[in-house]
């Protein structure tokens, strides 16, 4: 089979997920998850791999009308090739597009699903992990202070272990969300908190210096991305760990952060590496440097998240998941994949990531078939 599988069509849907209210971050705000699915078929009919593109344009600088067109481009590379050569089919598409991580992250993921039903492996194993549950945080939108305060107290009760709050507004709004948090659930519970780039380094200082000793366990990217200086600085003048999000797309840019030592953490998503191949590059510079990492999300469905949960599983230099995506959405079109009991997350062991897209959902939305 390693020699004869080939990749015999590929399908591309552009599909379209409301979510439950617009989410709004620092530098945009969404009310709909514009999804594109990735579907590799082979010429062995039960083999075949699905994989999902999430973009979030003002952090990839992708748009599904982009990630659609380049798909088919991609797809074109792929065809009577063998998906289980993956480093070679990885490297055409880094040869031929040279950012595009989002898209490119949708086929890597399709191909590690083949590469895990070929072998009959869940893809944890197929990593060389094992299987363990772990939990995600919940993640607070930007809002009101007080609705957002409300908000956390129900998370809290709801059973979370920890929640994400969106920052990077002013200084008074910001220390505001967070101390009408505090009020609310005690101070017991972990908040991680997120600006998304939002502040300059004098703002960022601010906040942070007076919400350290509030029970913050991090900061994900608290200025602009191209601001490394700004990040070490911040880091070097305060308690709370800095965690690089936007700054962290590549292996390259991990081999810098820790170099210059900027960030106590990463946030790795699948969206940003261009997929698990390039993550692993990641966490490997990572656990050299002794930065532990995150793996985090766009808002995906559970398709995507299960393949990142997969990751998660496997290696154990990354201590926090933040795969809440799901939870956005208006609908749950996955069979199969990871379960969610409140946070926790409990991965499936069928072969591949295990997920599947329900196909009543799919006939719903436009499709398609390079061959």
């Amino acid at each position: 089979m390693v020699n004869t599988l080939k990749i015999t069509s590929i399908e591309i849907y552009k599909v379209d997920i409301e979510l439950k209210e617009p989410f709004k971050i620092a530098i945009m705000e969404i009310a709909t998850a514009a999804d594109v699915f990735i579907k590799i078929n082979t010429n062995e009919k039960e083999i075949y791999g699905w994989g999902e593109a999430n973009p979030f344009w003002s952090i990839t600088g992708e748009t599904q009308g982009i990630n659609l067109a380049a798909a088919v481009d991609i797809a074109k590379l792929f065809i009577n090739k063998n998906p289980l050569s993956l480093e070679a089919r990885i490297q055409e598409m880094e040869s031929f597009l040279v950012h595009n991580t989002t898209i490119k992250s949708a086929f890597d993921m399709a191909l590690y699903d083949i590469y895990g039903k070929a072998t009959g492996l869940p893809l944890y194993a197929l990593l060389g992990g094992e299987k363990r549950s772990f939990w995600t945080d919940m993640t607070l939108g930007l809002g009101d202070p007080d609705e957002t305060a409300h908000k956390a107290k129900e998370l809290k009760d709801q059973g979370f272990q920890a929640i994400k709050v969106k920052l990077g507004t002013t200084y008074k709004m910001d220390v505001m969300r967070i101390e009408k948090i505090r009020s609310l659930i005690g101070d017991d519970w972990p908040i991680r908190v997120d600006a998304n780039q939002g502040w300059d380094f004098k703002t960022a200082l601010k906040v942070l210096k007076t919400i350290e000793t509030m029970g913050i366990e991090y900061c994900e990217q608290p200025t602009p991305s191209w601001d490394y200086e700004s990040l070490r600085k911040l880091r070097e003048s305060l308690t709370v760990a800095i965690m690089a999000d936007e700054s962290l797309f590549s292996h390259h840019d991990a081999l810098r952060l820790a170099t210059l030592g900027c960030c106590d953490l990463f946030n790795i998503k699948l969206a940003k590496s261009g997929g698990i191949y390039n993550a692993l590059k990641i966490n490997s510079i990572a656990e050299a440097a002794g930065i532990a990492c995150m793996v985090g999300c766009m808002s995906e469905t559970r398709l995507g998240l299960t393949a990142a949960a997969h990751l998660v599983s496997a290696r154990r230099n990354i201590k926090y998941a933040d795969l809440d995506g799901h939870l956005l959405l208006k609908e749950d079109p996955i069979i199969g994949g990871a379960q969610y009991n409140v946070g926790e997350i409990i991965l499936p062991d069928t072969p591949g990531h295990g997920a599947e897209i329900d196909p009543t959902f799919l006939k719903k939305f436009e499709c398609l078939t390079i061959k």
